[in-house]
């Protein structure tokens, strides 16, 4: 965007200036905490050991090179250039692309409905570490006495939304908690999560590292998840798994990191901040599997069982597997504080990162106050959460749109964003100088191949898969009704209110009117009265 004088006058100045992350630290810790969430703890481990142990590490690595950083930079670059939340920073890239940014938006929102209950079961069992509420049955206990799941959807008359207390009420406060964080603003209350919350998180994962190392058989865990099988290289699909592991990973193609950039003051360094993210949110993955497969080592030699017989992900692996462990473990109540304390502060990051990306898009395009913003979108959001995860069939609902939004809208998503700026709008270039204005290093040709072909042909294949496994199989055996419902329902409902929201105008109160990207706090009275802006923020 090139910058151009404009006589100074009232009606050509911006009157908002953009909210702002005080300084890089904040800015990368806040992005850290984004990417470093539930998926680092209890999907890399399980990754990493069915696609060849040790010998992952380098098709991972591969994919962090060459596809991870370049998306990372990708979604930088947006946001840093046209400073602004995704629909409004794509729509200044270019007119035509704003449904782009509506479309992240909405597979957001459709995360943020489901991924606060997760967050409030890791502080409930937090709680239940001191006493082992689980007793001799987890899976029981987590299922029955504690969701009181009833599996609706799969052959029973229905799904049901009554209220479940023990799982509804936590799950409120975890709102409260989210809404105040998101209302206080970027610095005093997003930032200031994340520069408390990630290092405090790295220290308590750190110790259960460290303890979970001391524990019998923690070797045995080891060697099952590091022992190298070379023969997986030649494998395609051990491929497909290390791409899609790096980008499920870091927060990109979901508006996050296009929000969170947007709030970077003008001059800053992004394309090195992109680097330390990268690395610092896989380097946080190691660490996990490190610690996870350790714990399930000490679990497969108490029960006398090989170390393959007890490895899980996901939901299994948290509140079945873990407590097992616990109760088992010396200093019980320290390693279930520990873990699950690990992942309720890895989840209230991640989930403020993507509620923020909602918040700042309707800011942005009504011109309304945080404040209100944050009542009227987020309590609706709270709302909608409670009322359907707060049921005891919540679990089924939870299961289906996270599969359908995480592996078919942020893929889809991501993959239509590459493909238009680099072949239809042809904005590449743009986005390469905006990095390299205040970077550290230069980004060059390489990166434009890699962001605009790599990524790609890697996406189109993850979505490609993904697709007609669904299609010519259906999902977690659940009934027809409820995946077209809530898995292709919620995914068309998003693709429909992109369209709409695309089309309204922006007010004349709106962000798209009332600030200039070329401005930020620090300069605000510098350009403002040599009456300087940039094209893209005049009006």
């Amino acid at each position: 965007m090139s910058s151009s004088a404009t006589p100074a006058g009232a009606s050509e100045r911006p009157v908002r200036v953009r909210e702002s992350f005080a300084g890089r630290k904040a800015f990368i810790l806040t992005a850290v905490g984004s990417a470093v969430g539930l998926g680092n703890i209890w999907r890399f481990p399980y990754i990493t050991y069915e696609n060849g142990g040790g010998a992952f590490m380098i098709p991972y690595l591969i994919a962090l090179l060459t596809a991870g950083i370049p998306i990372l930079l990708f979604d930088y670059a947006i946001g840093h250039t046209f400073r602004g939340s995704a629909p409004m920073a794509f729509k200044r890239l270019h007119p035509g692309a704003e449904i782009i940014g509506w479309f992240q938006v909405g597979i957001s929102f459709l995360i943020s409905i489901y991924y606060s209950a997760i967050i409030a079961w890791a502080a409930c069992y937090t709680w239940f570490s001191f006493s082992q509420a689980w007793g001799d049955d987890p899976e029981g206990f987590f299922f029955g006495e504690y969701l009181q799941y009833d599996a609706g959807g799969t052959g029973d008359a229905g799904l049901s939304v009554d209220f479940v207390a023990q799982v509804g009420w936590p799950l409120i406060a975890v709102w409260v908690v989210l809404l105040i964080a998101l209302a206080a603003g970027v610095r005093r209350g997003i930032a200031a999560v994340s520069v408390i919350g990630i290092p405090i998180l790295f220290v308590m994962f750190a110790a259960l590292v460290i303890y979970s190392l001391t524990l019998d058989g923690a070797v045995d865990g080891l060697d099952a998840l590091f022992t190298p099988d070379w023969g997986a290289l030649t494998d395609p699909q051990v491929w497909i798994q290390a791409y899609g592991q790096i980008f499920f990973s870091l927060s990109v193609g979901f508006g996050i990191m296009i929000t969170y950039a947007s709030y970077l003051k003008r001059k800053s360094n992004a394309s090195g901040s992109g680097l330390v993210v990268g690395f610092a949110n896989s380097s946080f993955e190691l660490l996990a599997a490190i610690g996870v497969f350790a714990a399930l080592g000490f679990l497969a030699a108490g029960t006398g069982s090989a170390v393959g017989d007890v490895v899980s992900s996901g939901l299994g692996l948290a509140f079945i597997a873990f407590p097992t462990i616990i109760a088992q473990a010396p200093a019980s109540a320290l390693v279930g504080v520990l873990f699950f304390g690990s992942l309720t502060l890895a989840g209230l990051t991640s989930q403020i990162s993507i509620l923020e990306v909602v918040m700042s898009a309707v800011k942005d395009k009504t011109g309304w106050s945080r404040g209100v913003v944050v009542a009227i979108v987020g309590g609706s959001s709270a709302v909608i959460s409670i009322v359907l995860i707060g049921g005891v069939s919540g679990v089924t609902i939870l299961d289906t749109v996270d599969a359908f939004s995480n592996n078919i809208g942020i893929v889809g998503g991501a993959f239509i964003a590459v493909l238009l700026v680099m072949w239809v709008f042809r904005k590449m270039d743009v986005l390469i100088a905006g990095l390299n204005t205040y970077g550290s290093f230069r980004i060059g040709p390489l990166w434009k191949v890699l962001t605009g072909v790599v990524l790609p042909i890697v996406l189109v294949v993850l979505l490609y898969q993904d697709i007609s496994t669904k299609i010519t199989e259906g999902y977690g055996g659940y009934d027809a009704w409820v995946v077209s419902t809530f898995g292709w329902g919620s995914l068309g409902l998003v693709v429909v209110l992109s369209v709409v929201l695309s089309l309204m105008p922006w007010r004349s109160g709106s962000a798209m009117h009332t600030e200039d990207p070329a401005i930020d706090e620090d300069n605000y009275d510098e350009l403002v009265g040599s009456g300087e802006t940039t094209e893209g923020g005049t009006r």
